[in-house]
């Protein structure tokens, strides 16, 4: 119908959230939406990763490629990553990566002096900007007070082993490479609506009605023995798998039980590795979606600009 609108206006629900987790609700809108902001979270979200490593002496027993590899594998602190510039667009530098815009500089000096093994750990890493360090995974909200700090180990010296670099680390996003990623993890699944028919199930007798909630493969009914009703525990433990409905349809009472998800609402479950907390990353990863869609929109201006006023709008842009 012409002058309808389809706009529509996205809400957010949050149900948990901690440093490293998080758990909301994503509702009034489409698949699309849900699955942009997925894939926005774990590919385009910018955190900082050790780049490039120069290893001035190595001598334990893994080699120089090996420990570089582990080095860029450790999530730094990433707070202040959306404000930093990619080094290939830093004019500061012209590109080279090792300024203050663009790059944080970590050195690690580490040598074994007795007879007992060292552990050189990311807590070995000295940076040169104290908003970008090595996450520390024993912090008190992580539930690992109780344990000894020692950071994420790199490599093992014996005695007289020695191990002396310098390490760059540069602003990047996971679809260029993995340990820019700032997800461990990001699902959602659709949220489900579940129907009893109350008539179909009083004709069951109490075992029948333990036998239909025990084929759940996960706690999505439970059985009340003092009512002798069934009842719907955890509808989103429900992971899609029809064996509730097939185990009514194997009972003789197809539509025993009806299952459908709704179509515009999603529950997200995100996971951190660190380098940024979970809200944050969801925060984040609005804004770069918001960029996308403003550069979109831009260029839908420009194809439309080309074709009302043809060669000469190109000839303006410089095309």
């Amino acid at each position: 119908m012409e002058g309808a609108s389809y706009q529509r206006f996205p809400k957010i629900k949050i149900r948990e959230v901690r440093d490293d987790y998080m758990k909301f609700e994503l509702r009034e809108t489409d698949a699309s939406i849900a699955n942009a902001l997925r894939r926005v979270m774990i590919a385009e979200v910018p955190t900082i990763a050790i780049d490039l490593v120069e290893i001035e002496v190595n001598s334990s027993v893994l080699n120089d490629e090996f420990i570089a590899h582990r080095l860029g594998l450790i999530p730094l602190t990433s707070e202040r990553a959306m404000g930093m510039r990619f080094s290939r667009d830093c004019d500061a530098c012209d590109g080279d990566g090792q300024c203050e815009y663009c790059s944080v500089e970590f050195h690690l000096r580490a040598k074994c002096i007795n007879d007992q093994t060292l552990d050189v750990t990311s807590k070995d890493l000295y940076s040169s900007d104290h908003t970008v360090v090595p996450v520390d995974f024993t912090d008190s909200s992580s539930g690992f007070e109780n344990l000894e700090n020692k950071g994420i180990i790199i490599v093992k010296l014996r005695r007289g082993q020695e191990l002396i670099l310098r390490a760059i680390a540069r602003k990047g996003i996971g679809k260029d490479h993995a340990k820019w990623s700032p997800a461990a993890t990001v699902t959602f699944m659709y949220e489900p609506e579940i129907y009893i028919n109350e008539e179909l199930m009083e004709s069951l007798t109490p075992d029948e009605k333990r036998e239909f909630v025990e084929s759940s493969p996960t706690p999505v009914f439970k059985f009340d023995e003092i009512t002798n009703q069934v009842l719907i525990h955890d509808a989103e433990a429900y992971t899609y798998d029809e064996e509730v409905i097939k185990k009514a349809e194997s009972m003789g009472k197809p539509g025993l039980i009806e299952i459908r998800a709704k179509e515009d609402s999603f529950i997200f479950t995100v996971e951190s590795t660190g380098a940024i907390k979970a809200s944050q990353l969801l925060l984040n990863a609005i804004d770069v979606l918001k960029q996308k869609l403003d550069a979109v929109r831009l260029s839908a201006d420009t194809v439309e600009a080309d074709e009302q006023f043809g060669e000469l709008g190109a000839h303006m842009r410089g095309g």
